[in-house]
């Protein structure tokens, strides 16, 4: 009988390059949101692949960056500290043969810790395959790695692969959740996250860092198979406040009806989804508001 291998893996990498969304296709459903602008996953999101060889338990951290508030403070201490807990590292990178000093400053924390690191070279549906042997070139000595595998997360190509090798470094283990279960999220922390995912997407680059959102009210109402949603956005300036909810509400309106699309699929009922916006100047640099809008520090700190 084959053996039942189990164990946590991390993904990193600086920001964008595809973490969230890799992780979204191993699993199958959406649960990490995906976004072109920067720090878009704040909290480290645990979720759970099972198949025939055994369980892996994702925790996807935020991009380990150099820090600029206490928001990016906790990030940055959430990601290094989750390296030495896994069993894996798969750190993710772009097809290309320029290392800057965001990729030196993760490869200096690989190479202080023990865990095994898999270089997983993203995106190789933008490049030709001839260049990938390029890429392979410059990263290879950079850390020890135990493997190199390219992929496109976007396309599928070569995430079965993936999934196979990372069972090679696993151990013999327990089933640690249902074979049904896909994360340990709370369903209030991902519609949370669903809707934040829809401002990143509309809104313009400068207003994204400076949003939250809190989730005020999620009420299943009696007898009837609708939920009611009432989530309020926080952002940082009143500037930014008119920018959320637009002319005549038009903004609001767009984000509102893409996320209620996404947490009815996720629910997998109908949904009445209310958004309010609120203002709290500079939360992010407020430890109250960070732990408030559900980024607890105490949760990883020793």
């Amino acid at each position: 009988m084959k053996k039942f291998k189990s164990g946590f893996v991390t993904l990193i990498g600086r920001p964008n390059v595809g973490k969230s969304t890799l992780m979204n296709h191993l699993i199958g459903q959406k649960i990490a949101i995906t976004s072109n602008k920067p720090q878009t996953t704040r909290n480290r999101i645990q979720t759970v692949y099972t198949g025939e060889e055994g369980q892996i338990i994702f925790l996807d951290t935020p991009g380990i960056h150099k820090a600029k508030n206490k928001l990016g403070e906790y990030m940055v201490s959430v990601a290094e500290r989750t390296l030495r807990e896994v069993d894996l590292v798969l750190w993710l990178v772009e097809p290309t043969t320029f290392i800057g000093a965001g990729e030196r400053h993760i490869a200096e924390q690989l190479n202080k810790i023990d865990t095994p690191v898999i270089l997983v070279i993203n995106k190789i549906d933008t490049v030709s395959k001839a260049e990938i042997l390029k890429f392979i070139d410059a990263y290879k000595d950079i850390v020890p790695f135990k493997e190199i595998i390219p992929v496109s997360a976007l396309k599928g190509e070569n995430t079965d692969e993936l999934l196979h090798t990372m069972f090679e470094y696993l151990e013999e283990g327990p089933c640690y959740y249902d074979e049904d279960t896909i994360t340990d999220q709370p369903e209030r922390q991902i519609v949370s996250e669903l809707i934040r995912e829809k401002a990143l997407r509309n809104l313009s680059d400068e207003i994204p860092h400076g949003i939250a959102v809190a989730i005020d009210q999620m009420k299943e109402r009696k007898k009837q198979d609708i939920i009611d949603i009432d989530a309020t956005i926080v952002c940082e300036r009143d500037s930014h406040k008119g920018i959320i909810i637009g002319k005549k509400g038009a903004m609001l309106k767009k984000i509102g009806s893409q996320a209620r699309h996404d947490i009815e699929n996720l629910l997998d009922c109908q949904v009445n989804l209310k958004l309010w916006v609120k203002v709290k100047k500079d939360w992010r640099d407020s430890d109250f508001l960070i732990k408030n809008f559900g980024y607890r520090k105490s949760d990883y700190d020793e």
